[in-house]
């Protein structure tokens, strides 16, 4: 099924009118009104997408992910296969939660989020930061930054095409053309 240039593969439910031009939404994904997508998506087999969510431009989510009310994907980024968001800090089937109870996540411009991952909830991912398959985020992620494990910490700085930055530097020039500034633990292009 297309409709507007937007991909809806059969089998897949898409309650919300805000889905931007040449997305893609696969079999079996559930997007449920008020859910925001942007242009040039890609909504694997599977996912779930909740009403107050708003996911930018040329956004990729793998497989079997669902995204939880309160979460921010912004443009580009890149979510793989069974990684796991929430957003509710404290649940319980007893209590029962509106939207403004529920802790926001922000996983700002060009980040990327590791296969099987855990986000939780209340952080903001920074611009083109890196999360390692496997990684349990429980606290904010600088920009640029890799991390990884259990609880995630960083483990150094990635470029914008996700190759390593070297450590101990002030300056560094990427294979692919971009240019750093590093001061500690902020990283600025050049």
């Amino acid at each position: 099924m297309s409709q507007n240039n937007v991909f809806i593969a059969p089998g897949a439910l898409v309650e919300s009118d805000e889905i931007g031009e040449g997305t893609r939404i696969w079999r079996h994904a559930h997007i449920m009104p008020g859910a925001l997508i942007g242009t040039d998506c890609n909504i694997g087999e599977g996912c779930y997408v909740e009403g107050h969510v708003h996911i930018g431009n040329g956004v990729t989510i793998k497989n079997g992910i669902c995204i939880w009310e309160n979460i921010t994907l912004e443009d580009d980024v890149f979510v793989g296969p069974a990684a796991v968001f929430t957003n509710d800090y404290r649940p319980r089937a007893f209590k029962k939660m509106t939207t403004d109870d529920l802790l926001p996540t922000v996983v700002k411009r060009g980040a990327t989020i590791g296969a099987n991952s855990t986000i939780v909830c209340g952080i903001t991912i920074g611009e083109y930061a890196f999360v390692g398959a496997g990684s349990v985020v429980t606290k904010e992620v600088l920009p640029f930054h890799i991390v990884f494990g259990n609880p995630a910490v960083s483990h150094g700085l990635v470029c914008k095409c996700a190759e390593r930055i070297p450590g101990g530097i002030t300056t560094h020039t990427c294979s692919c053309g971009l240019s750093y500034h590093i001061d500690g633990e902020v990283i600025r292009e050049a």
